[in-house]
C-alpha cells in the first residue's frame, strides 16, 4: 500500500481526473468525492465527480452536489476512487472505471476492511468514516478547506460515524471534524438535513417497519424488512431506508442488526449491524459482499423465508464464537 505522502504527491502531478463515487451514494462517498474535486479544482487541476445513480434529496443542501454527473465526458489522465472497496461498488460505472484503467493512472482511497487494493495507488486506512482519510490527504497536499470542502467532509464524518457514536470513533476523527468546523462547517445545518428532517412517507415507512422486526437466535439478531409493495404503500422511495438498520441496536439483545431491501423478487439488499462481538464483514464475505468489522452489507437471493434462513445460519457461526 501507498502511504498518504505518495498519494497527495501523485495528485498533485496530474492535469485532470475523474472521481468516481460509489453506487447507492451515502455521505460519506460524496462527501469524499465533493471534497477531492472541490479541492483539485482549487490547485487548478481539471476534473468530473461522477456517480452511477439519483443522489438522494437529503444531500442537496451539498454545494458541489449539483456537479455530479451519471457518466464521465472528460478524458481524463486520472481515474480515482473514494470510499470504494472494490470496482463492483462502481455499478454501471464499473464498465467504464476497468476499460479506462488500462490507459490511466488510478488512485484508490478508501477505508474498508474488505478494500481489494485494485488501483495502481492505494491508500486504505481502516477509519470510522473515509472523509477521515480525505480530509488527511488534502491536508497533505496543501489544500486549504473552504467552506464547501469543510461541509461535504463533515457530512461523511457526521454519516459512517453514526454521528460520532461508533467504536471506531477517535481523537483523529475529532481532530479531522475540528478542521471541518474551524473552516465554516454548520454542523447544526448538516445534522439537521441528515437527521432531523424528514418526509412523513419515511416515517411512516419507518414505523411500520420497525413495528414487524423479526428476531432470531434468543433476541440477538434482528431483522427489518423493507418491500416493493410496502415503498409503494407509503409513497417512499429506496433512499429513505438509509439508517434504518441502525435501531435494532438499540435493544439491549440484539448483538446484530440486519435490514432487508427488496430490490426485485427473489433478491435483497442487506445491511448489516453489529454491536462488537460479531464481525459482520466476515458475514457478508459468506454471500459476496464485505465492509467494516462493525458494517458490512450484501445482496442475498432467495425466498424471505430462506433468507432468515441463511442469516440465523451465518451469524450464529460468528456468535459462537464469542
Amino acid at each position: 500500500m501507498n502511504t498518504i505522502e505518495e498519494i497527495a504527491n501523485v495528485l498533485k502531478s496530474i492535469k485532470s481526473a475523474v472521481i468516481f463515487t460509489h453506487t447507492r451514494p451515502d455521505g460519506d462517498t460524496l462527501g469524499s468525492g465533493i471534497a477531492l474535486s472541490r479541492a483539485l479544482s482549487r490547485i487548478g487541476i481539471e476534473n468530473q465527480l461522477v456517480n452511477d445513480g439519483e443522489i438522494p434529496e437529503k444531500f442537496f443542501y451539498l454545494a458541489g452536489a449539483e456537479r455530479i454527473l451519471r457518466m464521465p465526458t472528460l478524458d481524463a489522465e486520472a481515474y480515482i476512487c473514494v470510499d470504494s472497496s472494490d470496482e463492483a461498488r462502481l455499478g454501471a460505472l464499473q464498465e467504464i472505471y476497468l476499460s479506462g484503467a488500462r490507459r490511466k493512472l488510478t488512485v484508490n482511497v478508501d477505508h474498508h476492511v474488505s478494500n481489494t487494493r485494485y488501483a495502481k495507488y492505494n491508500f486504505v486506512r481502516e477509519r470510522s468514516a473515509n472523509c477521515e482519510n480525505v480530509a488527511e490527504l488534502l491536508t497533505v497536499m496543501g489544500v486549504p478547506f473552504d467552506k464547501e470542502i469543510a461541509s461535504a467532509l463533515m457530512t461523511g464524518l457526521v454519516t459512517d460515524s453514526g454521528n460520532f457514536s461508533h467504536s471506531d470513533v477517535n481523537g483523529d476523527t475529532f481532530r479531522a471534524a475540528a478542521l471541518c468546523a474551524d473552516a465554516g462547517a454548520d454542523v447544526d445545518s448538516i445534522t439537521y438535513h441528515l437527521f432531523r428532517k424528514q418526509k412523513r412517507a419515511r416515517a411512516e415507512l419507518y414505523a411500520s417497519v420497525i413495528g414487524n422486526l423479526r428476531y432470531f437466535l434468543g433476541e440477538k439478531l434482528a431483522v427489518a424488512v423493507v418491500t416493493q409493495e410496502m415503498l409503494r404503500k407509503y409513497g417512499a422511495t429506496a433512499d429513505m431506508t438509509e439508517g434504518f438498520v441502525d435501531f435494532a441496536l438499540t435493544v439491549e439483545t440484539v448483538e446484530v442488526s440486519v435490514s432487508l431491501l427488496e430490490m426485485r423478487k427473489g433478491q435483497y439488499k442487506a445491511s448489516l449491524r453489529s454491536k462488537g462481538s460479531v464481525n459482520v464483514n466476515r458475514v457478508a464475505a459468506t454471500y459476496g459482499g464485505g465492509g467494516h468489522v462493525l458494517a458490512s452489507g450484501c445482496m442475498l437471493f432467495g425466498e424471505i423465508e430462506e433468507i432468515f434462513d441463511k442469516l440465523r445460519y451465518t451469524v450464529s457461526q460468528y456468535l459462537e464464537e464469542v
